[in-house]
């Protein structure tokens, strides 16, 4: 009589690469990176907000390749390119966009990122969106310190919650 467990091993086997396949964001033969990490980085110290994106090899980086990565504009603009070398003995390569305005709570952004080489050929692109968990609205006006010595703002002086009266933001519509 053959055991039902004798299978068990091979099929959990088989579920966890379909499983583990599935959450690539970029999966695809032939593919030099994916996207290990996204996120938005509100930092209310200095009342920014900024996508962060990290990219892992998944072959031998060369020593010439350059990510490009463009983001949609929260506020309506032009996208926001950023150029961020690779370097192939780093694990990964972190491409963060300067401060952003208008960043909108579960409100997808669209990102693309494309591999150069040192010749300016596309060698992998790679498209993905981005969801914020919270609204930009959460970040005080002002940063709350200025200067290496993290000294409080004295534009914030008697606002503790960061909020200048009559402060207003032009943000696309929802």
């Amino acid at each position: 009589m053959r055991s039902v467990f004798g299978r068990w091993p091979a099929a959990v086997s088989l579920l966890a690469l379909a499983v583990l396949g599935a959450c690539r964001e970029s999966g695809g033969e032939g593919e030099h990176y994916e996207i290990s990490g996204k996120l938005f980085i509100f930092n209310y110290r200095v009342a920014t907000a900024t996508y962060l994106v990290t990219l892992k090899p998944l072959q031998p980086p060369r020593d010439d390749e350059t990510a490009v990565a463009t983001f949609e504009d929260p506020a309506g603009g032009e996208p926001i390119v950023v150029r961020q070398k690779i370097w192939p003995k780093l694990d990964k390569t972190t491409i963060e966009s300067p401060p952003l305005r208008c960043v909108a709570k579960d409100r997808p952004y669209a990102v693309s990122i494309a591999i150069e080489g040192a010749d300016g050929a596309t060698r992998q692109t790679i498209r993905t969106t981005m969801v914020s968990s919270e609204d930009q609205a959460l970040l005080p006006d002002a940063p709350l310190v200025v200067g290496p010595a993290y000294t409080p703002n004295p534009d914030l002086a008697g606002h503790p919650d960061g909020k200048l009266r009559g402060a207003t933001r032009s943000c696309p519509p929802r």
